[in-house]
């Protein structure tokens, strides 16, 4: 009799455990849904000045942020300075008149090759036509493009999301580039076309615009 009631109590104890205790992929599929959970519930619109200014110094070095420069649209439609700095870095905030968010963060010698892009567009010139004229003025000495080795960085992406907590863009990625006006792949031994994730190339090669392309792998 104690052998068939020790049994008993066995088997119960065992379907009790079986039917409270998730088996571990139920568990990590349960943390990891609650962790997209919190992280959407963190989110909040890129919408104020301050959002702005916040999100565009992402693009920025992460040691030259603080100090930096912020130029773009305020929440009111205008092109103004959002923020002054003091090093040598002008970031460009996102638009808030677009879809998805685009922030860039450039070295101030490039400002003068920034402007006259952002003029031109402004009257209404295709993209073929800016780099048509820029290149010319580039040839002609009247548009400085900064010099070899002026970088571009850009963060960008889908949605203008923000979580002020972890600093993040939802779902934004980054890349940068590397000006270097009139270079080709024989003068910097560079391919013209991606070989490989996380590989750099050289894009518009001998115009004004050639410049190193670096995307890296997002993680």
């Amino acid at each position: 009799m104690k052998r068939i009631i020790t049994s008993l109590i066995a088997i119960a104890t065992l379907v009790s455990c079986n039917s409270t205790e998730k088996s571990p992929a139920a568990a990590t599929t349960t943390e990891s849904e609650t962790k997209k959970v919190i992280t959407k519930v963190d989110l909040v619109d890129i919408n104020t000045d301050e959002t702005l200014i916040a999100t565009a110094l992402l693009a920025a070095p992460e040691v030259s942020r603080a100090e930096c420069t912020v130029i773009g649209y305020n929440m009111k439609g205008e092109f103004v300075t959002l923020k002054k700095g003091t090093n040598e870095f002008i970031c460009l905030a996102d638009d808030p008149k677009k879809e998805g968010f685009s922030a860039a963060c450039y070295h101030k010698n490039l400002e003068p090759f920034m402007a006259r892009g952002r003029a031109l567009k402004a009257e209404g010139k295709s993209a073929k036509e800016i780099f048509d004229i820029r290149e010319e003025e580039v040839k002609a000495g009247v548009l400085d493009m900064g010099g070899d080795g002026s970088a571009l960085h850009i963060l960008y992406g889908p949605s203008a999301m923000y979580d002020a907590t972890s600093g993040k863009v939802d779902e934004a990625i980054y890349r940068y580039v590397v000006y270097m006006p009139w270079a080709t792949a024989a003068s910097t031994g560079l391919p013209e076309r991606p070989i490989a994730a996380n590989h750099p190339w050289i894009m518009n090669p001998g115009t004004h615009r050639a410049h190193i392309m670096i995307s890296p792998t997002n993680e």
